[in-house]
């Protein structure tokens, strides 16, 4: 009997969660399905991408124009579903998007589940910067928002054993071979380009890997978003702009020289697990350097200066369960993350969650993600939580991300 049966049998599917759940959109359930099992293409799937109209990426970050893998997939009401990773290890088979009756579609083992369509790239995509380097490259799109990332590497991976181990950043870099900067002209210029699209746009997104160096722990990184930051407000009459930073944990001198020196609107600092004893385990490098209730004061700090609403937190949901050290029971870890949330939003800092992939390259690669009812249980509960805080989460909403499904909830 397959590892598949085996889970099948222990955990409800994806018609039972709907049944079970049935004030929860069954568009969130398939999204955080989807996230967590992976999906794949079929031929047909792939014929339907015209490389003129839709966005989509290739291995590599390559020139390539063959192996074309659409970036997301959207929803009939407007979910998105990222899908730029294609997992074959997840314990569990993937979804297939196929082609019936002309139809695009996400099924599950030969059912159709949704039909789906593919996003539509910006115009900037198809130019190139005075570097002639794809504008693409620079700068990611989603359907509303900008993505840059300045720096594309994470120095807490120069120690042995102080990378998280949930993440495939330092394998990533060193499979793509790309500079660990992206040069600040090719960003200024692609900017400007993603901005003479009227409407595409209603946000400003950076990001990228932790900078642990400077006169102080992370310093340079904290110069760093202040150029790309400086650079980007040139475009805008305002002083403040609809922008976001997911950054380390900064000091509060740090987030002042960045919010007094910049545009930059809100902030967030991804905890990525809320356990000090599994983000000790899970994230050593972090804890090592800042530490578990250092990281969470930082937060508190950025909210006095960022405001109430515009300050929140990542975790990547699901990874407390690994092992050999994570919870065994689902039931204790939803409990143990979403008191710990509370208390975070108690302070003003709201808790989004990314579903837990297990990503090639990473420590902890081949491990099983927890069953799909875990993730509506935890969306459910961080939804909760900031409708009891009245802690509006635009800044990290299912316009401006769409890879939360607890978020994508705030929208009914």
């Amino acid at each position: 009997m397959t590892a598949f049966n085996d889970i099948d049998a222990r955990e409800l599917s994806l018609s039972e969660v709907m049944r079970k759940y049935p004030d929860v959109s069954p568009f969130v359930i398939i999204k955080a399905d989807v996230q967590r099992r992976g999906v794949r293409f079929s031929e047909a799937a792939l014929a339907h991408v015209d490389l003129a109209v839709h966005q989509v990426e290739y291995r590599g970050f390559s020139r390539e124009t063959s192996g074309a893998i659409p970036v997301s997939l959207m929803m009939r009401d407007g979910t998105s579903i990222l899908t730029g990773f294609t997992l074959e290890n997840s314990g569990r088979p993937p979804y297939l998007v196929d082609v019936v009756e002309d139809r695009i579609v996400l099924t599950d083992q030969g059912t159709v589940v949704e039909e789906v369509d593919y996003w539509e790239k910006p115009d900037y995509y198809s130019k190139e910067t005075s570097n002639h380097i794809p504008m693409w490259q620079i700068a990611l799109a989603r359907p509303q928002r900008i993505d840059l990332y300045p720096f594309q590497y994470c120095e807490f991976w120069n120690t042995p054993g102080h990378g998280c181990k949930y993440c495939s950043v330092a394998a990533t870099y060193k499979k793509t071979g790309k500079p660990k900067y992206v040069d600040l002209t090719d960003i200024a210029e692609t900017l400007a380009e993603a901005l003479k699209q009227p409407g595409r746009y209603m946000s400003l997104f950076l990001t990228g890997g932790s900078i642990l160096s400077g006169k102080e722990l992370l310093d340079d990184e904290v110069d760093l978003y202040i150029k790309v930051l400086r650079e980007a407000g040139k475009n805008f009459k305002s002083a403040k702009f609809p922008s976001q930073l997911i950054g380390t944990a900064y000091t509060k001198e740090q987030l002042l020289r960045l919010y007094e020196n910049t545009g930059l609107s809100s902030y967030t600092a991804d905890i990525e697990v809320l356990n000090k004893e599994k983000f000790d385990w899970i994230c050593p490098g972090k804890a090592a350097k800042i530490g578990y209730e250092e990281w969470k004061d930082r937060l508190y700090q950025a909210v006095d200066i960022f405001g109430f609403g515009n300050v929140n937190t990542g975790i990547v949901g699901g990874v407390e369960m690994a092992r050999p050290k994570g919870f065994t029971s689902e039931d204790e870890a939803l409990d143990m993350t979403l008191t710990e949330a509370e208390e975070l939003a108690k302070h003003g800092v709201f808790t989004v969650q990314c579903v837990w992939t297990v990503a090639e390259g990473s420590v902890f690669f081949n491990q099983k993600t927890p069953s799909l009812e875990y993730y509506v249980r935890l969306s459910c509960g961080l939804d909760r939580l900031c409708r009891k805080y009245h802690i509006n989460t635009d800044m990290d909403n299912y316009r401006r991300c769409g890879n939360h499904p607890d978020t994508d909830l705030s929208r009914i």
